[in-house]
């Protein structure tokens, strides 16, 4: 016999019963496809993700834009280098209205396009919210701090907010970037088109080179240590953990394990 497949009820429900609250503040990473077949697609899940929260709570996730970047650098596919001139000229200045995100998943991308909801102004790495603090937490995202303390991820730690791995891994979990901002890193140059007050202007900053090639032993590190909830949402393995306890271990194991940088 075939079992029923997850609804907004039953996930919010398994939510529940992992350890979301009403009130919390959480930053959730998600695979639709772990989840597994819901009736409503994302909508439903965030619904229910809402649902748990309430009124009080604040729902967050990513809503990175890394196609906004110097095409001399895409790998995935290439373009040919006689293109370059021409996307540096024509490619559309951020807009945290209209610009979609890339590469974060279903949810994430449907949160980002929510009723009120409020987006981090960065080029690259914004991020969205719904919800009581959605305002608060995404007012400040400096250019030359991606992933920092003057970002949204250095609001969520002060916030006390929570991690929501929804049937991904650890290899995605943003929350380690703060802590290559807390180690000694290399800084590398980041490309994109912004909006300014004299138009459209394409832009060149330096930040730091994050890294997420190691964040799976990250996790597997702090796993056994950690303030760690973990079960079954819809048919995916999800862990919900406090944002500012994953920060501090990655940055401690970042400091042990990885090469200091050369100075040039």
């Amino acid at each position: 016999m075939t079992s029923l497949p997850p609804t907004r009820a039953s996930l919010a429900a398994d939510l529940t019963a992992l350890g979301l609250s009403t009130g919390d503040t959480v930053l959730v990473h998600s695979s639709m496809r772990a989840i597994g077949w819901v009736p409503g697609g994302q909508v439903a899940v965030v619904q229910a993700l809402l649902d748990v929260l309430g009124p009080d709570g604040t729902l967050v996730v990513p809503a990175q834009t890394g196609g906004n970047s110097d095409p001399k650098h895409w790998t995935n596919p290439p373009v040919p280098e006689e293109w370059w001139p021409a996307i540096r000229e024509h490619m559309p200045a951020f807009d945290p209205a209209i610009t979609p995100s890339r590469g974060i998943g279903a949810v994430a991308e449907s949160v980002r396009t929510w009723p009120g909801a409020v987006r981090s102004d960065h080029p690259h790495t914004s991020f969205a919210a719904v919800g009581a603090r959605a305002a608060a937490l995404m007012a400040r995202h400096d250019l030359d701090c991606q992933l920092g303390a003057e970002s949204p991820l250095g609001a969520l730690e002060a916030e006390d907010a929570r991690v929501l791995l929804l049937g991904v891994g650890f290899d995605v979990c943003t929350a380690f970037h703060l802590a290559e901002y807390r180690i000694p890193s290399a800084k590398i140059e980041h490309s994109g088109a912004i909006r300014t007050e004299r138009g459209r202007e394409w832009i060149t900053y330096v930040d730091v080179a994050t890294n997420s090639d190691d964040f799976d032993q990250v996790g597997a590190a702090y796993e056994p240590t950690a303030t760690l909830r973990r079960g079954q949402v819809g048919t995916a393995d999800s862990r919900l953990f406090p944002l500012r306890e994953a920060v501090a271990f990655a940055t401690g194991w970042l400091n042990e394990h990885r090469e200091t940088p050369q100075a040039e």
